[in-house]
Parts: C-alpha cells; structure tokens; sequence
C-alpha cells in the first residue's frame, strides 16, 4: 500500500531477467514498493499489443511529416529569401516547443486519457499544416510551424510511450522498441514522399496535402486508445488491474528529488544531444572532405535504416538482462562512434559511422523509455516522461548550435564530435557507480 513501510532499496536493482517488477519511489525517495500492475505473471493481453501497433502508427505519421522539414528547407530559403540558418532556426524553435508541450501532455494523458489527448493533437496537426501551407512572412511560419505543429505533434511520443507502457508489463522494453522503429519507418517513408510532392506540385501543396493527410490517420487511430485495462480486461495473473493503483505512491515532487530522476534526465540530455548534433552535421562535415552532397545525404538515410531493426531487438533483450547493462554498452558504443567520428577523414569512414551509431542510438532508446516506469511506477509515467522530455529539449537544441559554434571557432567539427563522445561516455560510468 501507498505509504507503508517496505525493505530497504538494495544497491543492486537487477531482478530475474524476463520479468522485472516495476519499483515505485515511496514517498522518502528510498522505499521501494511494487507496482501492482506488474506483479505476477504476465496473462494474455491481446488489446495490449493493438495499443502498441496504433503508437507505433502515430509516430510514424508525426515523425516522419516533422522530420521531413529539411526536404522542405530549401524551398522555403527561396521564398522567403532568407539564409539557411536563419530558415533551420524555424525546426530548432520546434524541437524547444516540443520539449515544453510534452509535460503538458503527459499530464493531460495521465489524467484524461490518450484518446482525448491525441485527439486533440491529431486535429491540432493537420490545422498547422494546412495553415503553414498559406504563410506569407517569416514570422507566420514560426507561428504556425514552430509553435502550432510542435502543438499537434510535440507530446506524440510521451503519449504513445506511457500508454504502452500501461498496457505491456512483461515486455514493455520491447513494446517500446516496436513503437521507436515506427517513428523511423515513418521517417524512412515520408521524407522522398514530400520530395515527391514538393517536385510535382510545390512546398505549399505539399504541406497541404501532408494536413490532409494528418486528419485522415491520426484522428481515426485516436478513437483505438484507451488509457488502461479495465477491471475486466485481461492483465498479470494476481495483480489487481490498473484502475486499482491510481493516484497511489509519491508525489511528482519527490521523484523528480530521486537518484533515478537524475540519471534518467543527464541520460535523456545526452542521448539528445549527441543524435541531433550528428542528424543536424553529419552531411556538411562530410561535405568538407569532399563527399558529394547527395551521396552525404544518403548516411542519414542509413543511419536511420541501422536504428529500425536495432530499437526491436534491443528492446525485448532488456526484458530479460538488466536494462542497465544494455544501456551502458550502447551508451559505450555511441561514445566509440562519436570519438570515431572526429577523426573521420575518409568518406567511407562516414558511413561505418552511420551504420555504427544506428545501431547504437535505435538500441538504447527502448531501455531509457522503459526505465522510467521501472523507477518510478505507472501512475504518473507520463508526467515524468513529460519532464525528462525538457531534458531533451534542452540537449536537442543545444547539440547542433555547440557543433555550429565548433565549426565557427575552429573550422572543424572535431571539437564538438570528441565532446559529444565524451558526455555520452560519462551515462554508462554514473549508471554503473549509481548502481540503478
């Protein structure tokens, strides 16, 4: 029960691997109590894993229509006449609202719900799309692009996370991994069809169409959600179902006052920082040694590739070793990569890089999404996922301007590539010393 004493938090959080009872924070930041949903043994949950296709869809769909943003770059550069950094400031705005609604909409989804919620969102996205496509100034597009598609789209992946997370208990890691690589298949997918549609028609249909687009598939796929298990859906053997555990354990407060809270943030920084510094320099870095422009463009394209297959592997591995064994070794492997890459001089170097850091970017992602239901329980998973995602925010903008700035200063990206290296190399020293 909420509250009640229990036994001392060893230092040692492995359990048997195949099953890890998910520990809550009491309300000392020292008890750990487990989750009811978790307890015993998994039983048949069929609606479980729709929930996961459907998360899986809805990040295909946002990710892949935001992150095609850079297929759109140059034709907006010359209709508004404006530098290149000025026109990608717009997608570094975005990625800072995103950061900042997704605590909003882990709240929001813990208390009302993802059908609601996403919902809202879906109809929010497809309104900016269709408004982006009628811009006539630059300020326009940071309203309706910046704030109003980071709006629709920006609390996406903490909703699709926690639900899963709610619904999948024996396999959330691998749930999560399965929803992870659809937001790259989405990206895989959408990115030459927006070049297709920008090369047939122009950056203003395409972006019509792509709102069109955004209402007809995320607003049917929302009314497929549900917040939780019913009291008579199917759920753990011996464990009471959700709806019996809500609002119970400690306060956001003293979670986010936990050892776990801030190993989670340093590691969701980091993790940010080093993918959107590479996603956002990899090409002009490779431009530099000579490598053609679209030959560079085609690492990103592999790197993303390398990260599907990776983020459903490494998911379900972490439901049977210790999760915090399969993150300090991608974590090493991306520290590996990055300390690589700042010696890179040859083309072919670049892409052993792409290849290298797909692998290990998609691998870990499942892991650090799943570990915060393992910390801190289901109640209140998507406040904190909304949270960790200011961590995010922050190492996501960050990444790219330090790289810029490197490169300004310097005239190499080397800096920047062995610092990037060197904070993602310090995620597997704290979670071996921390012990979580």
């Amino acid at each position: 029960m909420p509250g009640s004493p229990g036994p001392k938090a060893s230092d040692d959080m492995s359990v048997n691997p195949g099953h890890d009872p998910i520990m809550a924070i009491d309300q000392n930041g020292s008890l750990p109590v487990p989750d009811p949903v978790s307890a015993g043994q998994p039983g048949r949950n069929v609606y479980g894993w729709i929930i996961v296709a459907v998360c899986a869809l809805l990040l295909a769909i946002t990710f892949g229509i935001s992150y095609s943003f850079g297929i759109f770059l140059p034709s907006l550069q010359a209709e508004f006449s404006w530098n290149r950094a000025g026109t990608s400031s717009i997608f570094s705005v975005y990625l800072l609202f995103v950061g900042l609604f997704s605590i909003w909409g882990g709240r929001f989804c813990d208390r009302f719900g993802p059908r609601i919620v996403v919902l809202g969102m879906g109809i929010m996205s497809g309104l900016s799309l269709v408004l982006t496509s009628q811009v006539t100034s630059v300020w326009q597009l940071y309203f309706t692009y910046s704030v109003l598609f980071s709006l629709g789209t920006g609390a996406m992946y903490i909703v699709a996370m926690s639900t899963a997370s709610r619904w999948i208990s024996a396999h959330r890691a691998g749930a999560l991994g399965i929803i992870g690589a659809g937001g790259s298949l989405g990206t895989v997918g959408i990115a030459p069809l927006s070049a297709w549609l920008i090369s047939s028609f122009d950056w203003r249909k395409a972006y019509l169409i792509m709102g069109m687009v955004a209402w007809s598939a995320l607003i049917p796929l929302s009314l497929f959600l549900k917040n939780k298990p019913s009291a008579n859906a199917p759920h753990p053997a011996g464990a009471p179902p959700l709806t019996h555990c809500e609002n119970t354990g400690p306060s956001l407060g003293a979670m986010m006052k936990t050892q776990p809270f801030r190993l989670l943030s340093f590691s969701w920084f980091s993790y940010a920082f080093c993918l959107y510094m590479v996603m956002g320099h990899l090409v002009p870095a490779m431009e530099d040694v000579g490598v053609a422009p679209f030959q560079a463009a085609t690492a990103l394209s592999l790197m993303t590739v390398a990260s599907i297959p990776s983020r459903v592997i490494a998911g379900f591995v972490a439901d049977r070793v210790e999760k915090k064994k399969v993150i300090t070794g991608f974590s090493l492997l991306i520290a590996v990569a990055l300390l690589f890459l700042a010696w890179a001089s040859q083309g072919w170097h670049y892409y052993l890089f792409a290849v290298v850091f797909g692998v290990a970017y998609g691998g870990i992602d499942p892991p650090l999404a799943a570990q915060v239901g393992d910390f801190f329980g289901l109640s209140k998973v998507g406040q904190i996922m909304g949270i960790l995602m200011i961590s995010w925010g922050i190492g996501s903008a960050l990444g790219p301007y330090i790289a810029g700035l490197a490169f300004d200063l310097t005239g190499t990206y080397q800096p920047a590539f062995l610092l990037s290296g060197l904070i993602m190399l310090w995620v597997p020293i704290w979670t071996r010393l921390s012990g979580k």
